[in-house]
């Protein structure tokens, strides 16, 4: 059932998004020539790697130069139309297709990269036990703006305490959450 309603949700949402998606492609392209999607390797349920998708928000290469992977407020990789995209969180909407694909599901603990999860002890490594969502717990308590430990512990106790009920509470504080202003880069902006 949860499935289901990931498609039908995920599926209405690239539909009614398509316009602004065009919209943000364009800029983007009209920005710097660049490609218009940013891929990433990220871990998700049982460890399984798979390709998330995003807008692009920062300079092509951007990985190879100044904090790597890492991106921090204020980024001088970020581009113009990237600050735009992040701040409303426009940069998230392409993975309403991993959700369609069954990569992602609408709520779940954020994917992260497989040398985070290398660092993660037995307890932390329970954030796998379901697929990365777009929005978690974890996001409408603070986003970036908590500790990397504090995220992952928050993760962890949605993982054991997930309920539909609960589900619909984070969906219904994901756009507090969203609108609130709070950055957050490519990696969710922890820093190694």
């Amino acid at each position: 059932m949860n499935r289901a309603a990931d498609v039908v949700v995920a599926g209405l949402g690239l539909a009614l998004s398509t316009p602004l998606l065009a919209a943000a492609a364009a800029a983007i392209k009209l920005e710097d020539r660049g490609p218009v999607f940013y891929r990433q390797r990220r871990v998700g349920l049982h460890g399984n790697e798979f390709e998330l998708l995003k807008l692009r928000t920062m300079e092509v290469g951007a990985e190879s130069r100044g904090a790597g992977l890492a991106v921090n407020e204020g980024d001088p990789r970020i581009t113009r139309v990237g600050r735009v995209l992040r701040r409303l969180s426009f940069d998230e909407l392409p993975q309403l297709w991993n959700v369609v694909r069954g990569d992602m599901s609408l709520i779940g603990p954020r994917p992260t990269l497989a040398y985070q999860v290398e660092r993660y002890t037995p307890r932390q490594r329970r954030r796998l036990d379901v697929k990365p969502g777009i929005t978690g717990w974890a996001q409408v308590h603070g986003r970036a703006r908590l500790p990397w430990d504090e995220r992952i512990e928050l993760d962890v106790w949605y993982v054991e305490h997930r309920s539909p009920l609960l589900d619909l509470q984070i969906l219904a504080r994901t756009p507090v959450a969203l609108f609130g202003g709070t950055y957050k880069g490519e990696t969710g902006g922890w820093r190694a």
